[in-house]
């Protein structure tokens, strides 16, 4: 009763505006703490399933194409617009230590300051895809405390940065000038998923910025993608002065506008049965590592496994043939 109580006073302040709330809950889901995640889950159960009326926009590109400059940009043009604006930017962890800078914040002191806005770096754990693993968590925490547009970074590690197309609304791809044909390090995979690309630092070299718009249209000729009605435009910006932003801002609320009772609606029943999957996978996981006699088992085998003994996809099929699950059905 104690944690529900508490789950209920945090949530209440979350309403009112408190950051120090909203702090403390995204801590609280991205804790791995048995006492903190069972906190969270109640903080989870106090909010709101679904807020279809937010927008999800996710961003990446290659490193250095400018992320952070580029979304402190577009959140101040938001916020003129008159909405709330949360960034939560995923910061790379070390395989070695598992720690992180967490410097992204750092490189939007403008936005961070805003009255309407909120900049929360976290940390990816390691994780592929770009996203970290509490990221769809923190976006419904987000918007339980009044953000209605919800940004989210990626690490920005190359093309396998698909993951965060499948909790946001509109993927937007960041390119260099000069990418080239081939255009490094975003091929095919990632293209595909974008719903804008937008090529940055145009003030650098604007006939490089042209060139790689003219190459990034004609590229996306040949590429399916899900939205295809629509289409994927091709714009350029320059994040330091700001010119070609306002440019931007008009597609996303175009994409919004144009989207919203169809191809976001479906977009999102998709993903949250995609989120159950992952969930449910990543909960099954803790919980067999956590009972005692599964330990002692899966360590045997992974003994036999390092020693060669024995084929670890084979160790796995076997140690989990011993287990037995249980379902209690839940009350109707």
């Amino acid at each position: 009763m104690l944690g529900h109580d508490a789950a209920q006073s945090t949530v209440a302040d979350l309403h009112a505006g408190s950051r120090r709330a909203l702090s403390k809950c995204l801590s609280l889901i991205e804790s791995t703490r048995p006492d903190d995640r069972s906190l969270a889950y109640d903080i989870l159960e106090h909010c709101s399933a679904s807020r279809d009326g937010s927008w999800r926009i996710g961003c990446t590109g290659p490193p250095g194409v400018g992320k952070s400059t580029f979304i402190e940009q577009l959140g101040m043009q938001l916020l003129s617009a008159g909405r709330r604006v949360a960034v939560l930017a995923v910061d790379p962890s070390s395989r070695r230590t598992g720690g992180s800078i967490l410097g992204d914040k750092v490189r939007m002191p403008l936005l961070s300051t805003q009255e309407n806005a909120f900049v929360r770096p976290t940390p990816s754990k390691a994780t592929l895809g770009g996203a970290a693993p509490s990221t769809r968590d923190a976006i419904t925490i987000c918007e339980e405390a009044g953000f209605d547009t919800i940004i989210i970074e990626t690490v920005g590690v190359g093309q396998s940065e698909t993951d965060v197309a499948d909790m946001t609304d509109m993927f937007v791809l960041l390119a260099l000038p000069n990418s080239g044909d081939d255009v490094q390090g975003i091929k095919r995979g990632i293209m595909e998923v974008a719903d804008a690309i937008v090529v940055t630092k145009a003030d650098v070299d604007p006939a490089a910025a042209n060139r790689s718009v003219a190459t990034l249209t004609g590229a996306l000729r040949y590429m399916s993608h899900a939205d295809s009605d629509r289409g994927t435009p091709v714009l350029s910006c320059s994040s330091l002065s700001g010119e070609g932003i306002d440019e931007v801002l008009r597609q996303i609320e175009s994409f919004f506008d144009d989207t919203r009772n169809e191809h976001i609606l479906r977009r999102r029943r998709h993903q949250r049965g995609e989120w159950f999957d992952r969930a449910i996978a990543s909960e099954l996981i803790v919980r067999l590592s956590g009972h005692g006699a599964f330990h002692a088992a899966s360590e045997a085998m992974r003994r036999q496994c390092i020693e060669g003994t024995v084929a670890p996809s084979l160790a796995v099929h076997r140690l989990l043939g011993r287990v037995q699950l249980t379902v209690r059905e839940e009350p109707t």
